[in-house]
């Protein structure tokens, strides 16, 4: 079995942390960072297994500024 490596984003929603894989689209929750991570990877691994995927290019992350009413 190969291993990849993927891409997470994870941002707070209430009481949990929300982690997606923007590769595949993948996404899961937990009440920790760590938790959440562990989630995303089974629920990824899980996806494979079904939808093998071909290897990707990992998305490109930057920042960009936009005005806001204060």
């Amino acid at each position: 079995m190969k291993e990849r490596t993927f891409s997470a984003v994870i941002h707070k929603e209430d009481d949990l942390y929300v982690a997606e894989c923007p590769e595949l689209g993948t996404v899961s929750q937990g009440r920790s960072i760590e938790e959440a991570l562990a989630n995303l990877k089974e629920a990824t691994e899980l996806y494979l297994e079904e939808f093998p995927s071909p290897e990707a290019a990992h998305p490109l992350l930057t920042t960009f500024e936009a005005a806001v009413n204060v």
